[in-house]
């Protein structure tokens, strides 16, 4: 989506074939799926690492880390899949104008020229299902983080938000305008753009710097570079 961002910018005629708008719909949602159970994945990893840190290495070995990552791909591809699918099946005889930076679900639905109540209940309970059970089992995840750390030393929370503090904000700024998107029954057309763009564009972007900004390295060369 990122690409053809750009160069719609650039030019006065923005248009995009069917195959490219269900290509954009297909990749935002094997991507997006993906990152969910990646981040749930990721959430595990941490609560083996702090809760059972003895156990660490022989429990999350390489062959378990490949199959963690293979998972969260499979995942999404059916996830991507199942929703392309009921996309496809629509028939579009009516206006073929996307009112976005991309092609999504909610709005392709509305180019349809038939009743796509029941269909939007259908693809929001697929979305919702995933979204909903990933979103449990990170909350699972990081309150038995805390609470087990904090049975253990007085300042044990402090240690687990510090020891966590980057994945938890990836995961605020993922899954807030995701949710926001596709659960807030008012749609007003500006916040749409806006939160689109964010999600798609400046999260990805923002996660290196997060995830980086944790590493000591990175932190010793920062500070170098700002006193030259």
């Amino acid at each position: 989506t990122t690409p053809k961002l750009i160069t719609d910018l650039l030019k006065d005629n923005k248009t995009i074939s069917f195959g490219g708008c269900m290509s954009q719909i297909l990749c935002v949602h094997f991507f997006g799926g993906g990152e969910m159970v990646l981040l749930v994945t990721m959430a595990y990893d941490r609560y083996v690492a702090i809760c059972r840190p003895l156990h660490y290495t022989s429990i999350m070995d390489r062959q378990k880390c490949i199959w963690l990552a293979l998972t969260s791909w499979i995942i999404g591809f059916v996830h991507a899949t199942s929703q392309l699918i009921l996309i496809l099946e629509l028939p579009f005889c009516g206006p073929r104008v996307v009112d976005s930076f991309f092609c999504d679900i909610p709005l392709v639905m509305k180019l349809a020229c038939t009743n796509t109540d029941t269909l939007g209940i259908m693809i929001n309970a697929d979305s919702g299902v995933l979204a909903t059970t990933c979103f449990i089992l990170l909350l699972i995840s990081y309150t038995n983080i805390l609470l087990t750390v904090q049975l253990h030393s007085k300042d044990g929370s402090s240690k687990a938000l510090s020891t966590c503090v980057s994945h938890i904000i990836v995961v605020v700024l993922f899954f807030g305008p995701v949710i926001f998107m596709y659960l807030w029954p008012v749609s007003i057309t500006w916040v749409d753009k806006f939160l689109a763009v964010f999600y798609s564009l400046i999260t990805p972007l923002l996660n290196p710097a997060i995830y980086t900004l944790r590493n000591k390295d990175i932190k010793n060369a920062i500070k170098k570079l700002i006193n030259q």
